[in-house]
């Protein structure tokens, strides 16, 4: 099975339920506000979970002389409903160990009634708890196929967590919360199915009823209410309800229904009368309706919130996704079998079909046949004299998802005629594995008898319109078709919102080595340490990233000057006082986390550079330590002062420098092994670590960080990922 049906699925389902998905979400976003303000009275005894039967049934029986019922609800208030000792009706929240009324309960809201019923039947009654239980279901199954398509993307489990290649807006955030909103959509998505089940009776929830033999009750030996064997034994919090006696006689007696079974005892003597367990089915209906109202929890029914908050937000990007992609696709008006000219793509997202829509669109105005499809398409094309093959190269290197195919594609059906090729590769230097699965294809073509090159393999770096079209015009002198292909069919028009001043910036003494610079935003931009400035050196359509470092109130970054380096020129060649355009993106999952424990902060070279604005946002005495790696100590240097004045006013506990280059030859990994035990005790305690540097730098971290996760703390690393104690921000 692969990915293509798994995209198509998610799709599909999406499409076919997001209406009714958006009604849920909504009215699921309003609901989950009941328990938070049913919570706000202060009706639950702070001792709830001390309190044994014993202890309060007595005190309970003898201010309530005509007590019938005691209930406990989801928000663990106590309920009592029968007499007082004056006779008048008693309805009202107590105290258990007391008695003392704490108030009376409020008239259900009208609002969120009307709410709940549209939530749960769509005011069609039967009809519609069926179509909101199929909902329920789609969106397990859509959360299912995001997940499979997540681990396809990030190339399995171990990589569920790693960076995101930031292509767009609605893509990015698709992917990132949905990775966050998993655990909380799934657990919706489930026992909202379940509950449907329960509802139409397809899961089998009835128990029976405790049988109680009277002709063997006993009134003796008699004993206080307080002595009890049973109720010594049972807390408050195991407790539903319990029915009292409605009068002093041996065939009256108690019923407790407790949250896993129901017992009836004699009032007299204590004993148990008789006992029923519930069903796993009934016992799992009441943790389906915790789980899925958040009733029992604040902070898991605010989750709840979010995480239907977040599917609205998903109806939004993953259209936008779809019909980006839609405005991608390629009419042919040839059939493969009588083109002239075939174009292969290999896209896992559908921006390179852009590229080669253009083409194709140039070679039909000049009457031409042609025919664009997915690499994973290919086979004999029997008029065929030109193959151009457009590839991107995704995760470490591998093919896109439409061309996981084609190599077996390519032995099997040989063509029959020679055929001119030529490969255009699409990538960004940012990554080491740069259009490597275009270098793979090109040599692949190379070794076919029947494949004539055209010309040497050509690569688009950030998806440069000019690159693009030096490749055009080169091909077009050398297969003999004229092209003329405009830039603005695929320029990308770059936001730059935030106007910059430079503050301030070191000097250094030539390429290689690396530089602090310091900007001043000219209007008020909510920002902190870890989030990214996106600057356009050339003021046309390449993005540089870099990681922010938030001193005061300046944006710091740390670069290393790159000889012919875009960005890293550019910003080296500012000078004080300079203004030029940005933009500035939130990255919140590499932010330091708000209530920290121990957190360890990772780097190599310049991705020390949100790690300096992290620390100098701490307070003394935090428990924050820094490894980092440089070539000398005279990398380091342009650190020092300021790493050791934090460490002298105690915001960092400790710092350990690797040299690769002087001394001991270390790297950041050779550290971290040295103190494993350290980072497992770390993780273990609920710690957080950072990692900010190169991918090669990453990979080699996190190869140790599994090694020690599974021989000292027996879990993956993924473990602590998915519970963001292992963050990473690495380029």
């Amino acid at each position: 099975m692969t990915i293509s049906i798994w995209r198509y699925s998610h799709l599909a389902l999406a499409v076919s339920s997001f209406l009714l998905l958006t009604l849920a979400s909504v009215t699921g976003v309003i609901l989950a506000f009941k328990p938070l303000i049913e919570k706000n009275r202060s009706y639950r005894p702070d001792d709830f979970n001390e309190i044994w039967l014993s202890e309060t049934l007595p005190v309970l029986r003898k201010k309530y002389p005509g007590i019938s019922e005691l209930s406990v609800d989801a928000n663990q208030f106590i309920l009592v409903k029968g007499s007082d000792a004056k006779g008048e009706k008693l309805l009202a929240y107590v105290y258990p160990r007391t008695g003392r009324i704490l108030g009376s309960p409020e008239n259900p809201s009208e609002f969120f009634d009307w709410v709940t019923a549209l939530h749960r039947s769509l005011f069609l009654h039967e009809a519609g708890r069926f179509f909101v239980g199929l909902t329920a279901f789609l969106l397990l199954l859509i959360t299912i196929s995001g997940t499979i398509l997540i681990l396809q993307r990030q190339r399995g489990l171990k990589r569920f967590f790693n960076t995101i290649v930031r292509e767009n807006f609605a893509q990015y955030y698709h992917v990132v919360l949905g990775r966050l909103s998993l655990v909380p959509i799934f657990i919706l998505a489930l026992s909202g199915t379940y509950l449907s089940l329960v509802r139409f009776e397809l899961v089998d929830t009835k128990h029976t009823s405790v049988n109680v033999d009277f002709d063997a009750i006993k009134s003796k030996p008699a004993a206080r209410d307080k002595d009890f064997a049973v109720f010594q034994n049972i807390k408050l919090s195991d407790v539903q309800s319990i029915e009292f006696p409605f009068s002093e006689d041996v065939e009256d007696y108690y019923t407790l229904k407790l949250n896993d079974r129901e017992i009836t005892v004699n009032q007299i003597t204590g004993e148990i009368l008789g006992e029923v367990k519930y069903p796993a089915a009934l016992r799992l209906t009441e943790l389906s309706l915790d789980l899925h109202t958040g009733r029992t929890n604040g902070y898991w029914a605010i989750l709840l919130a979010i995480a239907s908050g977040n599917i609205l937000f998903f109806i939004y990007s993953g259209f936008t996704i779809t019909f980006k992609r839609r405005q991608g696709r390629v009419k042919n008006r040839f059939t493969a079998a009588e083109s002239e000219f075939i174009i292969l793509v290999g896209s896992e997202n559908g921006s390179t079909f852009t590229y080669a829509n253009a083409i194709h669109q140039q070679l039909i105005s000049s009457g031409k046949s042609a025919y664009v499809t997915e690499l994973d398409n290919y086979a004999v094309f029997p008029k065929a004299s030109h193959l151009i093959v457009m590839t991107a190269t995704y995760g470490l290197g591998n093919p896109p998802t439409n061309a996981l195919k084609f190599e077996k594609n390519l032995k099997k059906y040989p063509q029959q005629q020679p055929v001119q090729f030529s490969v255009l590769g699409f990538g960004s230097h940012s990554y080491p594995d740069f259009c490597k699965f275009a270098y793979e294809i090109d040599n692949l073509l190379g070794q076919q008898s029947w494949a004539v090159p055209v010309l040497e393999i050509h690569t688009v770096n950030d998806k440069s319109p000019a690159e693009f079209s030096h490749w055009a015009d080169n091909w077009s002198q050398y297969a003999g078709v004229g092209l003329s292909v405009s830039s603005e069919l695929i320029t990308a028009r770059q936001e730059r919102p935030h106007t910059l001043t430079v503050a301030s910036k070191t000097s250094i003494s030539g390429p290689g080595e690396a530089f602090l610079i310091k900007l001043h935003p000219t209007t008020r931009i909510p920002f902190t340490s870890g989030d990214l400035l996106a600057i356009y050196p050339a003021d046309d359509h390449r993005e540089r990233l870099y990681s922010i470092g938030k001193i005061g109130n300046y944006v710091q970054l740390s670069v290393k000057l790159h000889e012919h380096g875009l960005g890293s020129t550019y910003l080296y060649g500012l000078k004080t006082g300079d203004e030029f355009q940005a933009r500035i993106d939130s990255n919140p999952h590499f932010h330091f986390p708000e209530k920290p424990k121990t957190v360890i902060l990772i780097s190599n070279g310049t991705g020390i550079a949100p790690f300096l604005g992290m620390i100098d946002q701490q307070v003394a005495d935090s428990d924050c330590h820094l490894y980092c790696g440089f070539r000398d100590a005279r990398s380091f240097g342009l650190y020092k002062s300021v790493l050791e004045r934090d460490l002298e006013n105690r915001k960092l506990k400790s710092l350990h420098i690797a040299y690769s280059r002087q001394g001991e030859k270390q790297y950041v990994k050779d550290l971290l092994a040295r103190d494993s035990e350290f980072l497992a005790q770390t993780l273990s305690d609920g710690g957080t670590l950072m990692l900010c540097g190169s991918l090669s730098m990453q990979n080699n971290v996190v190869s140790l960080l599994e090694e020690i996760c599974s021989k000292q703390l027996k879990k993956n690393v993924s473990y602590y990922q998915s519970r963001g104690q292992v963050l990473m921000d690495c380029y």
